[in-house]
């Protein structure tokens, strides 16, 4: 069998060596570099940066650690060659498109967009052509413009790796995962910050406690939070844009050095030519049923693409799973209901599981909360603002999901994860030993606490050296 896989980022490479590992014959069609926006330009280099960002701004907690020195002056040009140098980590070091032709997958790279000269057929922009049996699109996503009038001058998350310097003042349109990262980055390094979110809250899908904290700490550090703000236009205004937006009647206007928006993450489908192959798509992604089939039987979507769940592990596991159903035919179903993810703003934030809202409208929950400032780590590493809050079903006590604030919090999530994937529930969780001192006890005191609310375990108030109770 001869499988095409379309895209070569994490849930393209994932289905590549799936497939082969099945035995297919197996190419893989990349526009650019192998790796995608993943190591090229997404989490890996903005990792990098936001590591920067935290390293500057964690000079004001010297003088409280008795250290003595001048506030670093951040070398953009330096900062980013070392996001750059940890972009080329994989293809250097790693050698990814070795590792796939190594293991037998017939690799195109830099083609540029290709696309569907009929439902079995692909082309490139040089006439080269590939037929297969099966495909797997996992062609990724791309930031949305922003749909205004002079919406061309505001840049995205990839246009910062082409600054020369930093400016003095930046907005940042869009308050969900992406723009609140943006914004803490640029806040770390000692830019001043707005932040516009047309809803009412920032994160829109995270945790409502999230989300609160999130924009108080923000706040906290100088950035200037508006919700319920829709823009509605930019223009110049001689070096600065100028901006237009509502947040009630009459329209108010804001001038700043850059614009930077991060208003959605639609899938790129604008150059495969899909009609040519009879899938069916919408704007910003192409459905597919459970085991990952687009409408045309033989045609897969794996990752961002499909629009279900836009994340790299998520799409990793897609990449296999489509590949699998290529090969063998529609058996398996990827989950989603335990997916950790973290974030890379300051605070830090990160969740597994339902958010407290869905969780109430779908059972009957208890919650415990643990703040950081009751347990030993957080005070020692002066990282006090901060919680974990696990929720479970009070009748079959389930884990439900967590939601942590502050410091390690996406390592943190991967513990209730883990715990969740192995159908322990909230007692079990609450009688495990963690390693002291931790930032990981937080899950261990929450769990206690949810016990406590339900009635199990008899479990004495939580104490840290503190001495405090619940």
């Amino acid at each position: 069998m001869r499988v095409l896989v379309v895209g070569g980022g994490p849930a393209g490479v994932t289905a590549a060596l799936q497939a082969r590992e099945l035995d297919a014959d197996v190419t893989l069609l990349e526009a650019d570099r192998v790796g995608g926006t993943n190591l090229n330009r997404g989490p890996a280099p903005v990792r990098t940066l936001a590591r920067a960002a935290r390293l500057a701004r964690e000079w004001s907690m010297w003088e409280r650690f008795g250290l003595e020195g001048p506030r670093p002056v951040p070398d953009l040009a330096a900062v980013l060659a070392n996001c750059a140098r940890v972009a080329r980590y994989a293809h250097d070091k790693k050698d990814l498109a070795g590792l796939l032709r190594h293991h037998g997958v017939d690799l195109a790279e830099q083609l540029g967009p290709v696309r569907f000269a009929d439902p079995h057929g692909m082309r490139a922009g040089d006439g080269r052509s590939w037929r297969a049996d099966r495909i797997i699109i996992a062609v990724g996503c791309r930031a949305a413009a922003l749909p205004v009038p002079g919406g061309e001058l505001a840049l995205t998350y990839e246009d910062i790796w082409s600054l020369k310097a930093l400016p003095a003042e930046v907005t940042v349109i869009g308050g969900a995962d992406t723009g609140c990262q943006m914004a803490s980055i640029f806040a770390d390094f000692g830019v001043r910050v707005r932040l516009i979110e047309a809803g009412p809250r920032l994160v829109p899908s995270a945790d409502d406690t999230i989300s609160a904290a999130l924009a108080r700490g923000f706040e906290a550090k100088g950035m200037q939070v508006i919700t319920r703000a829709s823009v509605q236009a930019l223009e110049r205004s001689g070096e600065q844009v100028r901006i237009q937006f509502v947040r009630r009647d009459p329209a108010e206007n804001a001038t700043t050095e850059a614009v930077f928006a991060a208003v959605g993450w639609p899938a790129n489908l604008q150059h495969l030519n899909l009609d040519a192959a009879g899938v069916t798509s919408d704007p910003r992604a192409v459905p597919v049923d459970d085991y990952l089939r687009t409408n045309v039987e033989h045609i897969f979507a794996a990752g961002d693409v499909n629009g279900r769940s836009k994340l790299v592990p998520s799409a990793r596991i897609e990449g296999r799973i489509a590949a699998w159903n290529a090969v063998h035919g529609p058996t398996r179903r990827p989950g989603h209901d335990v997916v950790p993810s973290g974030s890379f703003t300051d605070p830090e934030y990160g969740a597994v599981g339902m958010t407290e809202e869905r969780a109430a409208r779908e059972h009957h929950i208890a919650v415990g909360i643990a703040w950081y400032d009751d347990l030993l780590r957080p005070v020692a590493d002066g990282n006090t603002d901060g919680f974990c809050k696990l929720i479970a079903d009070q009748n079959s006590h389930a884990i439900l999901g967590a939601h942590v604030l502050g410091g390690y919090s996406a390592e943190i999530v991967q513990v209730v994860a883990v715990a969740m994937r192995a159908g322990m529930d909230v007692e079990q969780l609450a009688e495990m030993q963690f390693a002291y001192p931790t930032f990981t006890e937080a899950v261990n005191m929450a769990a206690q606490k949810a016990c406590r609310a339900i009635g199990i375990g008899r479990f004495p108030p939580s104490w840290s050296y503190l001495g405090s109770a619940d």
